[in-house]
């Protein structure tokens, strides 16, 4: 394919395995925090390619697995109302709540609608003014943008059956509590290139000096991944903790300064409650007090909506980067695809998902 084939260069993708190897004198631990790099990781093998002294651990970096179970339930609750024509985006449709997902509520009869963008919902609220139409507002600061228009142009419309249930999570609290845990093992970071696109990469600076972590900015190809690999090792052998970026075709170190200023009208900086880690302190967004009528959980009144995970689920320790889908005991029987326990088994940047599509945990288990 025109444009990306230069990223999945075999031979290139071999000349960099082989600089790491001649690079690499003692162990390291490093987490890449993105969901779909993950994905890429396993799919082309590139974990396999690394000398055994390097290994890479899976963060919090799938929006659709950190986001808990008690607001699947509110979603659900609010997607089973008659009044309401409930939209999100399809990686949510299938993620567990305590008793059913939101391709059940669809299936035994509620209004639920995979839609491609925020502003599919704003339209659908445009031409259905008796119905209250929510949209599911999930995701890190890559989505947040076009979630904040979507409330913007709603306010702007005057739209009052528009609303949105809003889960979004920041990323640098997220490794922070990863870092300021006692049982960490992550020595160097892969930051999110697309989160990085919006936001920059000055926030991360803090973060490496403060606890002399080298972080690399890094893309989504095979090679992308392979670069900012070397990149964290060669800084972690010198001993270097700083912020550098691989990913230059897409990133600036100031990021996109019109999608910042949307989010600062549109958002206040929040707790955060994350699936299987607990509540982060100022790690998400929230709508302002001013657009507090655009919040669908207070619109439907379901704040009070708790929840309790799977006790077979060990998503916690897997997206902390202390365990390996393999090391599940309910991974490919009694949680699949299929039949979900979790979260990162149904979502397309789940770990889970991406060991059980390219078959790498049950080898794993075999071995």
């Amino acid at each position: 394919m025109r444009f990306v084939d230069e990223y999945r260069n075999e031979a290139d993708a071999q000349q960099f395995a082989q600089a790491i190897e001649r690079l690499v004198t003692r162990p390291w631990t490093i987490m890449e925090v993105c969901g779909g790099q993950t994905h890429t990781l396993i799919k082309f093998g590139i974990d396999r390619m690394l000398p055994e002294q390097v290994t890479l651990v899976h963060g919090p970096g799938c929006p659709v697995c950190v986001t808990p179970m008690e607001l699947i339930d509110k979603a659900i609750a609010i997607a089973q109302r008659p009044e309401v024509m409930f939209t999100s985006f399809g990686d949510m449709l299938r993620v567990p709540g305590s008793t059913t997902d939101l391709l059940s509520v669809k299936a035994a009869g509620g209004d639920v609608r995979m839609v491609y963008s925020p502003l599919d919902a704003v339209k659908l609220a445009q031409q259905n003014p008796s119905r209250q139409v929510v949209f599911f507002a999930v995701g890190f600061e890559t989505t947040a943008p076009a979630n904040a228009m979507a409330v913007w142009q709603a306010q702007q419309l005057g739209l009052d059956n528009f609303s949105i249930l809003c889960s979004h999570v920041l990323v640098p609290p997220a490794m922070e509590a990863l870092l300021n845990a006692p049982d960490n093992l992550v020595q160097g970071f892969l930051a999110a290139g697309h989160v990085c696109t919006i936001m920059g990469y000055w926030e991360y600076e803090v973060i490496a000096a403060n606890y002399s972590v080298p972080i690399v900015v890094t893309g989504f190809e095979p090679l992308d991944l392979l670069q900012g690999i070397y990149m964290t090792l060669k800084a972690l052998e010198e001993g270097r903790a700083e912020v550098e970026n691989q990913y230059t075709r897409s990133v600036s170190r100031a990021g996109n300064k019109a999608a910042q200023q949307l989010l600062q009208q549109v958002f206040a900086v929040c707790d955060r409650q994350w699936r299987g880690i607990g509540v982060i302190p100022a790690s998400g967004y929230r709508l302002r007090p001013e657009l507090a009528v655009f919040d669908a959980e207070q619109r439907f009144e379901v704040a009070a909506i708790t929840a309790q995970e799977s006790p077979l689920c060990i998503a916690g320790p897997i997206l902390k980067g202390l365990k390996k889908p393999g090391d599940c005991s309910a991974f490919g029987t009694l949680c699949t695809p299929e039949r979900p326990l979790g979260a990162p088994m149904v979502s397309s940047e789940g770990a889970c998902a991406a060991y059980y599509q390219y078959g790498r945990a049950i080898e794993l288990q075999e071995a």
